[in-house]
């Protein structure tokens, strides 16, 4: 592959249109699923970012995306256009009397997508059918919609595979589709087994020997080898401005070209006019909302709007940044709506922790030189015994604090706690039955409170949730502003390591995320007893409020 060939095409005036699919292809990825709300909400936050194509769904398949169509129709998009997806007409049949045709001509939508066989293997094999009633499959489906008033790409399925195997046959069917009047021909690597110096040649030669314009084509690309985003890319270079994708790469096997990626790519990287870079700012936060909306937990090291995209771990590349951001980071995560981190661990350096407690509002003046020094000692001793700060800012805060407040651990003192955990047999039942048992925790705390010695009694669901409850208990007549905070997530995690004990007799690290009106943190506390290990987090979490409400 020659490099100037392939950036031929490169137009940076071009215009690329961006065809989202996450409601259909990507929710056909493992663990990935929607509700019909859940696929309206999610075309309105497609909507705002700006896609020019929201691929609803297709209509044939299930209820729902029927549904999805009607309620859609009645909403004004301001961005994009609704798409919905189906497949060339059944062999031996009309058009005219298809089921699936006439369910997408009869749909209140101009755009639609069918997909057709343009792999030889696939037409012998599966399709069993002709070459030529393969052919008019395609012609037939698309003057059909055509001629319902719709607006028509076609995706040649397996197109790449098809076209190794048997070229001029797969021409063949992206022209058969385009002579009959499709809007583009969508080149797929259904499979994902293309390589971008291949997709850049293929594309190349469909130009320069069979006389397609490139800006009748499209790219729809899959990940099975980790290169659906370099293909997507290869395209664009050799002319294509059709691009297909999903928001986070969701999607069948190994997902689908990764719009996430994509987007900021041909935007920042190569110029093109994708989004514009107001609606570019928005990409991390839209990213994120498709996780939650689906369930899934984000990916932490996903490029430009991973959580670890900017964050900085190395004591020497978080002093560089400090002084030039563009030492260690290749865009200004702002352009993405991403932020940096910097974190705190034993490779940490001095840097680190300036740079840590900056992002934390918090000031180092406070901290002289020596303090600075044995704070950083104490750093990596904590983490040698199974902390890590990275994932909990909450409580390296209250350890900043440990060594320049005089106030910090003056809100209140343990003098004791004792959590108790009964399992009784429910009155009146004797089987030897799970079901007729009952289990009970019960957390005892007593606690110096300027001065006041508090005796609590707290019941909880479970051991940590009783503690929880005694400590509040406890508190509240003192601090009411804790009425505020919730315990918003838990997480517990066994440290492997050889120094310390396995089993059940491993030390565990505990993670508390706590939430109030304005704010979230995280607090860490590690132990071999997960009570011990759950108080030291309630704890930092509990100072962690005071000190931020200026008690």
């Amino acid at each position: 592959m020659k490099t100037e060939k392939v950036l031929k095409n490169k137009d940076f005036n071009r215009k690329i249109e961006i065809y989202d699919s996450t409601l259909r292809d990507g929710t056909q990825g493992e663990g990935f699923s929607l509700s019909l709300d859940d696929k309206l909400i999610i075309a309105d936050i497609l909507d705002e970012l700006g896609v020019h194509f929201i691929e609803g769904g297709y209509p044939l398949s299930n209820p729902k995306d029927n549904k999805f169509f009607e309620l859609s129709s009645k909403k004004k998009y301001i961005n994009s256009k609704i798409t919905a997806f189906g497949s060339t007409k059944k062999k031996n049949s009309k058009a005219s009397s298809d089921v699936g045709l006439l369910t997408l001509s009869d749909l209140d939508v101009k755009y639609v997508t069918i997909f057709g066989k343009s792999w030889d293997l696939h037409v012998k094999e599966i399709l069993k059918v002709s070459y030529e009633e393969n052919l008019e499959l395609i012609a037939d489906s698309v003057e059909f919609l055509k001629q319902s008033g719709k607006i028509v790409f076609f995706d040649a399925e397996h197109f790449f595979d098809g076209f190794k195997n048997n070229e001029e046959y797969s021409v063949k069917t992206i022209k058969s589709a385009l002579s009959s009047g499709a809007e583009k021909a969508v080149l797929c690597d259904t499979n994902g087994g293309t390589l971008p110096h291949e997709i850049s040649n293929i594309i190349n030669k469909l130009s320069d020997y069979y006389n397609i314009d490139p800006d009748k084509l499209g790219i729809h690309a899959h990940n099975d080898t980790d290169c659906a985003v370099a293909n997507t890319i290869s395209a664009v270079l050799s002319g294509i401005s059709h691009v297909q994708g999903t928001i986070n790469g969701y999607g069948e096997r190994t997902g689908n070209a990764n719009l996430s990626s994509i987007i900021p790519n041909l935007e920042l990287k190569l110029g093109f006019h994708c989004i514009s870079k107001n609606k570019l700012k928005n990409l991390t936060k839209v990213s994120h909302l498709i996780d939650e909306i689906s369930n899934n937990i984000p990916v932490k090291n996903k490029a430009y709007v991973g959580e670890s995209a900017f964050a900085h771990k190395a004591g020497m590349h978080a002093n560089a940044v400090l002084k030039n951001p563009s030492s260690y980071e290749h865009i200004d995560p702002l352009l993405v709506g991403n932020a940096r981190r910097f974190l705190i661990s034993d490779l940490s350096g001095k840097g680190n922790i300036e740079a840590k407690a900056k992002e934390l509002g918090f000031d180092l003046s406070r901290i002289n030189e020596e303090q600075e020094k044995e704070l950083l000692n104490k750093i990596k001793e904590m983490e040698n015994h199974g902390f890590n700060f990275e994932s909990a800012d909450g409580s390296f805060k209250m350890l900043l604090n440990k060594y320049s407040s005089k106030k910090y651990n003056n809100y209140f003192k343990l003098i004791s706690f004792r959590v108790a955990i009964e399992k009784n047999t429910l009155q009146n039942n004797i089987e030897d039955n799970e079901n007729n048992y009952n289990i009970l925790s019960e957390a005892v705390v007593m606690l110096d409170i300027n001065g006041n010695i508090e005796h609590t009694v707290a019941l909880g669901d479970g051991p940590v949730n009783a503690l929880d409850n005694a400590l509040r208990k406890s508190l509240l007549k003192f601090y009411p502003i804790l009425n505020e905070m919730k315990l918003s997530d838990f997480k517990v995690r066994v440290i492997n390591s050889s120094n310390m004990k396995s089993g059940t007799g491993s030390f565990v690290r505990v993670l508390i995320e706590s939430s109030d009106k304005t704010s979230k943190w995280t607090t860490i506390g590690v132990s071999e007893n997960i009570i011990e290990a759950s108080y030291q987090a309630l704890v930092d979490s509990i100072n962690y409020k005071l000190i931020k409400e200026n008690i």
